[in-house]
């Protein structure tokens, strides 16, 4: 009798979740999509720029992330996107780390799967970014399979060579995710990745079919008018000292910044002459970047000019928020620079091309884990039409093309001798960093959402 009531019960919790299963597969619902990122919103750019593309397009979108840096204006103004934030959960300080982080990993899955199920509405897609992948594949596949949606991974990098960097490549975690990360992504649907060379990897070594989806720049990235840049000067010099003029106007009543003055009478702006060169590089402060090449670059470069060199003073821009920001931040305080000025703010959301788009140069140190992806960073800079020196990697020349937009460097001491070039001759109206300006003027790049309209479109469209 017990025996028969047991498969009773059995066989009603089977019939309810079949019935389960059809009532959300049957539920009527317009084109919807759920981003998801297991990541601070505001600092995933790319997501964002997914998400604002499917909402032109007439798709409800659920962007799901952790709360934190302040997402685009368009993104937060957009009625077709809802922004649900979820929360990080960190590990318990309790045990080995490997157990540590087998209960993260377990109760963030636990928690995702709660927040997809009861929290967001059924979606024809989930469009996950990986990294981070564990555990994210695996919870949105099964809520995908069952609501009858389509899982998207959209893949930045390899997670399991981000670990790699904390932990060595050959530790039994760094194997485990690489493991699960390969098994796993091939339960997608669809794959969009950011490389040609990571397509490859992915088709030799993960057997995944995966379309490129070059990152390209929004449409606000460009050029920032004069009187925008004395703006922008001015409002950061309240906060930021590199900022604020070093000498004040013969006028009174005119209003300068450290490389600009704006006359009140007929409110025209011009650049300061001498002023310091602007060069911006913007970071996550992690370890697949190395800031010691840039400053030891600069310190040759102060070097050079105290030796006479007809060089300009530099303020340097560092911006970003990461966990080694404080460790770089010691090292700064540390350097006796009597010619170049650093800064290390993190902006707001449309300040950030602004600055870009005022700079004299771009510098990227990011280094990828994997050697297959490319840094958003230099694409923000391109849009602006900012000329940018980057540390070489495998992928790096299917976006800097060394001596055309930019230049490519190894080390510390290349990156000096690259600023020493670039920066001679800084007042001349042809000399070397005007060239590359030009050349990326005259490019004509594509912007986001024309490529979204051509690479991605299709696929949400014939799916």
């Amino acid at each position: 009798m017990a025996a028969s009531s047991v498969i009773l019960v059995l066989l009603a919790v089977a019939l309810g979740s079949l019935l389960l299963v059809w009532w959300a597969r049957q539920r009527p619902r317009a084109r919807s999509v759920c981003v998801v990122v297991l990541g601070d919103v505001g600092r995933s750019p790319r997501m964002q720029y997914h998400a604002l593309s499917l909402a032109r397009r007439g798709f409800d979108v659920t962007l799901l992330g952790y709360r934190g840096s302040k997402p685009h204006d368009e993104v937060l103004s957009s009625k077709r996107i809802h922004i649900l934030h979820v929360y990080e959960v960190n590990r318990i300080p309790v045990g080995p780390r490997v157990f540590q982080y087998g209960v993260k990993v377990v109760s963030q899955a636990m928690y995702l799967l709660y927040t997809l199920l009861l929290k967001t509405p059924p979606v024809d897609y989930i469009l996950l970014q990986n990294p981070p992948g564990l555990p994210s594949i695996v919870v949105c596949w099964a809520v995908c399979c069952f609501r009858g949606s389509k899982l998207v991974i959209d893949w930045h990098n390899y997670g399991y060579t981000i670990l790699g960097l904390t932990h060595g490549f050959s530790h039994p975690l760094v194997q485990l995710a690489k493991w699960y990360e390969k098994l796993c992504g091939r339960l997608s649907d669809l794959n969009l990745c950011v490389t040609n060379g990571m397509r490859e990897d992915l088709a030799k070594n993960w057997n995944i079919r995966a379309v490129t989806v070059y990152d390209k720049p929004a449409s606000f990235f460009t050029n920032t008018p004069l009187d925008t840049q004395h703006q922008l000067f001015m409002k950061l010099g309240h906060t930021y000292s590199p900022f604020r003029a070093s000498t004040e106007p013969l006028d009174p009543a005119c209003e300068r910044s450290a490389f600009t003055e704006l006359n009140p009478r007929s409110r025209k702006v011009t650049q300061l002459d001498g002023r310091p060169a602007l060069l911006v590089s913007s970071t996550s402060w992690t370890e697949d970047e190395d800031f010691s090449i840039l400053l030891k670059a600069l310190e040759r470069f102060e070097q050079w000019i105290l030796d006479g060199a007809n060089l300009p003073s530099l303020v340097c821009v560092i911006t970003g928020k990461g966990p080694l920001k404080e460790h770089y931040g010691q090292i700064i305080s540390q350097m006796c620079l009597k010619h170049i000025q650093i800064c290390t703010p993190w902006l707001e959301a449309e300040d950030y091309p602004l600055l870009l788009g005022s700079a004299d140069l771009g510098v990227c140190l990011h280094k990828s884990s994997s050697g297959l992806d490319l840094p958003m960073k230099v694409v923000d800079m391109f849009g602006c039409c900012l000329p940018v020196c980057a540390v070489h990697f495998q992928c790096l020349h299917e976006l800097v093309k060394h001596e055309v937009n930019g230049m490519v460097f190894m080390d510390s001491e290349e990156l000096a001798d690259q600023l020493k070039m670039l920066f001679s001759e800084f007042s001349s109206p042809d000399n070397r960093l005007k060239q590359f300006r030009k050349n990326l003027m005259e490019s004509k790049q594509l912007r986001w959402d024309e490529s979204w309209e051509r690479t991605v479109f299709p696929l949400f469209t014939q799916n």
